[in-house]
C-alpha cells in the first residue's frame, strides 16, 4: 500500500484548521461512479458473511432544509411522492429478500432527511415491512430513528416504540435563538421540550441530542449554555458536530453572495476559526459531567444502556441500504443510487428511484469497487477515528499483514503525539480526537481523493 501523501503531510495539514472533512464512511460517496457492468446482488451477497447485517432505510424528506445541510434530502415533498416512496421501499425490500438469501440482522436504523416526517401509518408500514419481508426481529435488534423536534408526535413515537425502536436521535443544534437563525433553521425551545417529553413518555431507552459548534455569533459561553440545556434532559448520548459550510447548501450560497472566494475550510480558516476552542471547552465540560468520549463527535452518558450490537459507524461490512440515497456495503463493493444536494437534482434521483422495478433493485449500478488497498485503508480509517481504536491484531487477522507496513504514514501519528498504544490498540489521544477531521482526509487514497475532487468534494 503506497502512502497517499508524502512524509510530513499530516503536520502540514495541521498548520491549518483541524476541520477539513468528516470521514463518516470510506470511501466517501462522492467517489462513487456508474459501474462498468451492473452487478447482480444475489451473486454479490452470496460471497458475504450475512450473519450480522445492518439494515438502513433512508427517508429523504424534511419539513425544512437547514442552512448547513448537505445531505441527500428535500423539503416539503408532495404527499403523493411520500406515499409512493414508502410503497417503493417495500418493492425494494422484496427484491432484497430474494437477493440476500439466508441472513440475520444485528442492527437497524431509519435515517434521513427526517424519517419522522412520515405519518405514523407510513412508519408502521415500513417497520412491518422490515419485520415481515426482511425478517428483522425489531424487538431483539438494536434499532434507531432520526427525528426533528417539529415532527415528533405521540402517535409516531408510539408506533416506533411498539415495533422495538430503542434509540431516537434528535437534531437540536442549539438552544440559542440567534444561533438557530444563523443556521437558517427556525426552532422554538418549547417545541424541543415538547418533543423530548414525548420521546421520554414513549419509553425509548436511548435519547441522543445533536448540537453544532462554530455557528456565527456563537461563543464558548453560549455553547456551554446549550450543552447545559441539553444535559437537563439527561440524554444517554450527545453528538457535537462542527459546522461545515459547503457548496449547494443554504449557508454556502449566502457565503458566495457575500463574496467568499472559497468554501474550502483550509482557506476559510485564514479569517480565523473558533471551532477548536469551542470543541475543547465542550469536551472538557462533558467529560466533567461523566460523559465518555467515543469519537470526536460522540459522547455517551454513564447511565446509557450497554451497546449490544455493531457500532453505527459504517466500520463493518454488511450494510444493506434501502431507499434513494442509501448506501450498501460489502467487502469489495459499496453501492447506492446517485447523490445530490441541490433540490432539482435530488428530486430527479428520487423520481428515478420511484420508477425502478424489482429487477433493477436486484442489481447494483452505481458505486465503488474496493481493491485490497482500499479495504485495508478503510479498516484503518474507520477503526482509528472511534473507540476503542485501531486493533492491529484484528487487522493482521483480517488481512495477513501489518498495518504500519501497509500504511507507513501512520508513523507520523506517533511523531506528532496524536496516538497512544494500549496493547494491540492504536488509539487517538485527546489531541488526536481534536484533529480527527484532519487525520481522516490525510489517510484517503490518491484515487478516492481525485474522484472526490472531480465531484467538487473537499478532502
Amino acid at each position: 500500500m503506497n502512502p497517499s501523501e508524502q512524509p510530513g503531510a499530516l503536520a502540514q495539514r495541521m498548520r491549518h484548521t483541524p476541520y477539513q472533512a468528516y470521514s463518516y464512511s470510506y470511501p466517501h460517496k462522492a467517489a462513487y461512479r456508474t459501474l462498468a457492468e451492473a452487478t447482480p446482488l444475489a451473486t454479490l451477497w452470496a460471497q458475504q458473511d450475512r450473519s450480522a447485517l445492518f439494515a438502513y432505510i433512508h427517508i429523504p424528506f424534511c419539513e425544512m432544509r437547514c442552512g448547513f445541510c448537505n445531505l441527500f434530502a428535500m423539503a416539503r415533498p408532495s404527499a403523493d411522492m411520500v406515499e409512493r416512496y414508502v410503497q417503493q421501499v417495500l418493492v425494494q425490500m422484496r427484491a432484497l429478500d430474494g437477493a440476500l438469501g439466508e441472513r440475520k440482522f444485528a442492527r437497524f436504523a431509519l435515517g434521513g432527511g427526517t424519517p419522522t416526517y412520515l405519518s405514523a401509518q407510513q412508519l408502521d408500514t415500513l417497520l412491518c415491512g422490515a419485520r415481515d419481508i426482511l425478517g428483522i426481529d425489531l424487538q431483539q435488534t438494536p434499532a434507531g430513528i432520526e427525528a426533528a423536534p417539529e415532527t415528533v408526535t405521540r402517535e409516531r413515537m408510539a408506533v416506533c416504540r411498539a415495533h422495538g425502536i430503542d434509540r431516537v436521535s434528535l437534531g437540536i443544534q442549539s438552544f440559542a435563538a440567534n444561533e438557530m437563525r444563523a443556521l437558517a433553521r427556525p426552532q422554538q425551545n418549547s417545541t424541543v421540550q415538547q418533543a423530548i417529553a414525548l420521546i421520554r413518555e414513549a419509553g425509548f431507552p436511548t435519547l441522543n441530542l445533536d448540537l453544532i459548534y462554530g455557528i456565527a455569533g456563537q461563543t464558548v459561553a453560549s455553547l456551554l449554555a446549550s450543552i447545559d440545556s441539553a444535559l437537563a434532559f439527561a440524554p444517554e448520548e450527545i453528538y457535537l458536530y462542527p459546522l461545515y459550510v459547503r457548496e449547494q447548501t443554504g449557508l454556502g450560497k449566502v457565503a458566495r453572495r457575500q463574496g467568499a472566494a472559497s468554501l474550502d475550510p483550509i482557506m476559510l480558516a485564514r479569517d480565523g476559526d473558533s471551532r477548536l476552542a469551542l470543541y475543547a471547552a465542550a469536551r472538557e465540560h462533558l467529560l466533567a459531567q461523566g460523559y465518555e468520549q467515543v469519537s470526536m463527535r460522540m459522547f455517551r452518558a454513564p447511565h446509557a444502556p450497554e451497546q449490544n450490537g455493531p457500532s453505527y459507524c459504517c466500520q463493518n461490512d454488511g450494510m444493506v441500504g434501502l431507499g434513494a440515497g442509501a448506501r450498501s456495503y460489502t467487502s469489495q463493493l459499496h453501492y447506492s443510487s446517485e447523490y445530490a444536494v441541490a433540490r432539482v437534482e435530488t428530486i430527479g434521483i428520487i423520481e428515478q428511484y420511484l420508477a425502478l422495478d424489482e429487477a433493477r433493485f436486484a442489481q447494483a449500478e452505481h458505486g465503488y469497487v474496493l481493491n485490497e488497498d482500499e479495504q485495508r485503508r478503510r479498516f484503518v480509517i474507520q477503526s482509528l477515528l472511534t473507540e476503542p481504536g485501531l486493533d492491529r491484531n484484528a487487522y493482521t487477522a483480517r488481512f495477513g499483514t501489518q498495518c504500519e507496513a501497509d500504511l507507513p504514514q501512520l508513523a507520523e501519528l506517533h511523531a506528532l503525539e496524536l496516538v497512544t498504544e494500549d496493547g494491540p490498540l492504536l488509539r487517538l489521544n485527546q489531541r488526536g480526537y481534536a484533529y480527527a477531521d484532519t487525520i481522516g482526509p490525510w489517510l484517503i487514497s490518491p484515487t478516492v481523493r481525485r474522484l472526490m475532487e472531480e465531484s467538487g468534494q473537499a478532502c
